[in-house]
């Protein structure tokens, strides 16, 4: 009788940092990029690119590290995440918490490359990061501090490369949250059934029939606020370009998400980094033919 062999536990850490489903990585990455193009005014050097890029991707495994060991006991409901390391017990929570501060601290020592300014907003970036998985117990639209946390790479893109965080860097902030309240929406859309059951806050539940409708607005608040700050700058025909494609996935997602599918809405969301990455690239070509 053939039986499957138990996974490795380097297949095991893999899985709790989700190495093998990227795309939540860059959804981090791509609107810290972006920031760090306009802060430097181009290209940002290779040391605050490897900085900002190896750091990102650290964080988001920590994150979920973190995320999984604070959600363990709901996920055990969700059909999605009933199989996670944690919450099977393949790993244990302290195990995982272990691992997720050892990433955190390899993103810090990056973070000690750069000035002072930009390691204290990493301390705040980690503090939204932590506290984070717990706002789905008490707070109605827990997306809104995931927006915080996922826009977080902003601020302090500008500190690194400047030393200081301007108005514009908060602006910028501000219209990536729309962003993550939208694609993380359409996530919550995905387990609403299951999170009704075991009484998780989410940001589609409390817009219920309108959640279709509220996440369009996102996107829209989203592209409406980068295109302002982008003419504010005096950005050229490629940023808005950029803004244009972003917009028109946007608008493709709508397709997706209106009958309210698991498989619809969960696309959707794996999808959107491509939203990410058409306003990165918007910024960097029309930094490239200034």
């Amino acid at each position: 009788m053939n039986t499957l062999a138990a996974p490795s536990r380097l297949a095991l850490y893999l899985n709790l940092i989700r190495w093998d489903r990227p795309a939540g990585s860059y959804l981090l990455l791509w609107p810290t990029l972006s920031a760090l193009w306009i802060a430097a005014g181009g290209f940002p050097g290779w040391h605050l690119l490897i900085v900002f890029v190896a750091g990102t991707f650290l964080m988001r495994s920590a994150g979920c590290a973190v995320n999984d060991v604070a959600d363990r006991e709901f996920d055990r409901h969700v059909k999605r995440t009933a199989q996670r390391p944690v919450t099977s017990g393949a790993i244990s929570p302290r195990e995982a918490l272990v691992f997720g501060a050892a990433l955190a601290f390899v993103a810090f020592l990056l973070v000690l490359t750069t000035n002072l300014a930009t390691v204290r907003w990493s301390v705040a970036a980690l503090a939204v990061t932590l506290f984070y998985p717990f706002t789905k117990r008490f707070f109605s639209m827990p997306q809104a501090v995931l927006g915080v946390a996922f826009s977080f790479g902003i601020p302090m893109a500008f500190a690194a490369a400047g030393g200081g965080v301007p108005a514009l860097a908060w602006w910028l902030l501000v219209g990536n949250l729309f962003w993550v309240l939208a694609y993380d929406t359409e996530y919550a859309m995905v387990d609403r059934d299951d999170d009704l059951k075991i009484g998780i806050r989410t940001s589609a539940i409390t817009l219920g029939r309108f959640d279709v409708v509220g996440v369009m607005a996102f996107y829209a608040a989203f592209v409406a606020i980068w295109a302002w700050l982008g003419a504010g700058i005096g950005a050229g025909w490629p940023y808005f370009a950029g803004l244009a494609v972003a917009g028109a996935i946007a608008a493709w997602h709508y397709t997706l998400i209106r009958t309210r599918t698991r498989d619809g809405c969960f696309r959707a969301f794996r999808l959107n980094h491509w939203v990410g990455f058409a306003v990165f690239a918007g910024v960097v070509a029309d930094f490239a033919l200034r």
